[in-house]
């Protein structure tokens, strides 16, 4: 097994899944010069074409046995096709663990659009496990759907008890969470956490207004942010129930920036609506009011349109890196400055520019 490899076992075969895989194959053999799109080319000697997924699991009938680079294409993920020709992995999807990661409603809509739940026996967390360790699975990668409080964290078990580092894709709170934190700590294993902030998205672009007002003195009153979408993803946030941990990530996000918290009735931060037809085009509506010198109002309204799986894909592709870095350098619990770049609801809540910088000197701390 080459050290310049990241051997990634995958929890949710869905549309970011699909977006990852491609992009691994998509930058393979591209020079730095080449790799558009990339914030880095490179960590710590790692390429994209380093991360070699060697398990995968899901709960759909329509993956569940397939070839990972057969599933990543089937129903009902939708996602932009940007690499067609994914060559054969050799890792079929295996039956995982249901608990809450199927929400009740998504029965109520077309197959098309929905789960088909597979008839085989789930699998139990010695299987899990089991699978994690003769993979020699190093980074679990957890995109399950939002809302998946008890399969996150029967994941999380997982991945401690088969000594992977995890990283947690979705708004359940594990890296934030200080107890499961010091379990990561203490099993000398590496967490980044938690719920990705895409690469150019609406929790960054909304922060980075946000910070924009407090730089340059002018006072933020009242914001919102909708945004609409028809993947999985928004069709399973049609059950609020299963909306407070990422209304908190991110409304917390844009709070945590701002020069003074916004009182509860000022500031709506959330998914908003499904829309079939948008398939994985996500777009955000933004709105943010004030006051400038002499307390003169202003407005800033923002529409923004992007695919929303690479844009997560773009991210997650550098967190998974530097969870693999850390392993090797024998560095153990939440991941500060890399939780703080990639995620929205990280343990340390830092400005974006500080929390990069922070991460380029995590990068080339020993790296001479």
């Amino acid at each position: 097994m080459s050290n310049l490899s990241v051997r990634i076992a995958i929890i949710g075969v869905g549309n970011c899944a699909s977006s990852l895989v491609q992009g691994v194959h998509y930058y393979r053999g591209r020079s730095a010069a080449q790799a558009v799109g990339l914030a880095h080319h490179e960590i710590g000697g790692f390429t994209p074409a380093a991360i070699e997924p060697v398990v995968a699991f899901d709960v759909d009938a329509r993956k569940v046995g397939l070839d990972l680079a057969e599933a990543i294409f089937a129903p009902p993920n939708c996602t932009t096709v940007f690499q067609a020709d994914v060559p054969k992995t050799g890792v079929p999807v295996r039956m995982g663990r249901v608990l809450d990661g199927i929400s009740a409603h998504m029965a109520e809509h077309p197959p098309e659009l929905s789960f088909r739940r597979c008839r085989e026996a789930e699998a139990d967390r010695s299987d899990v496990v089991r699978a994690l360790r003769d993979a020699g699975a190093q980074v679990l990668v957890n995109y399950l759907p939002v809302g998946s409080e008890q399969a996150t964290r029967f994941y999380a078990e997982c991945a401690l008890e088969a000594g992977c580092g995890f990283v947690n894709c979705i708004p359940v709170f594990i890296a934030s969470d200080p107890g499961w934190a010091r379990r990561f700590e203490e099993r000398a294993l590496p967490l980044v956490g938690d719920d990705i902030k895409a690469q150019l998205g609406a929790t960054i672009t909304h922060r980075t207004l946000t910070d924009l007002f407090r730089r340059r003195g002018a006072k933020l009153e009242r914001t919102y942010q909708l945004n609409t979408g028809g993947n999985t993803d928004f069709l399973n946030m049609l059950n609020h129930e299963r909306l407070r941990s990422k209304r908190e990530s991110k409304t917390e996000a844009v709070q945590s920036v701002a020069a003074e918290r916004l009182a509860d009735a000022n500031i709506h931060v959330g998914p908003s609506d499904y829309v079939a037809w948008q398939g994985d085009n996500k777009v955000c509506f933004l709105r943010m009011e004030g006051r400038l010198f002499g307390d003169v109002p202003m407005n800033l309204e923002l529409r923004l349109s992007v695919e929303d799986s690479p844009n997560s894909a773009g991210v997650a592709i550098d967190a998974i890196r530097c969870c693999r870095l850390a392993m090797m350098r024998g560095e153990r619990g939440v991941l500060e400055a890399a939780s703080a770049t990639f995620m929205k609801h990280p343990p340390l809540q830092l400005p974006d520019p500080e929390a990069e910088r922070r991460l380029e000197a995590w990068l080339l701390r020993g790296s001479d």
